[in-house]
């Protein structure tokens, strides 16, 4: 059995109605917490992404093509 609880002043309190005996022992299992790490976000205008496709002959116009993309006419 998993109840969600949420700990307030020291108590793990449950956010649903729990069927359990008065007095019993559980156990309880909390995840790891998780290490943040600072994300490093990439500009399209980055040196490693610039002009990535400016070899491609089907590609005359990058907003052309995407809409293309996103609405293919049948």
């Amino acid at each position: 059995m998993v109840i969600s609880a949420k700990y307030e002043g020291g108590v793990f309190k449950p956010l649903v109605a729990v069927s359990v005996d008065e007095g019993t022992i559980v156990d309880i299992s909390l995840p790891a917490p998780v290490e943040r790490t600072a994300r490093r976000f990439h500009s399209q205008f980055a040196p490693e992404f610039f002009g990535i496709w400016r070899d491609r002959t089907d590609i005359a116009d990058s907003v052309e093509y995407v809409n293309a993309l996103r609405h293919p006419r049948f």
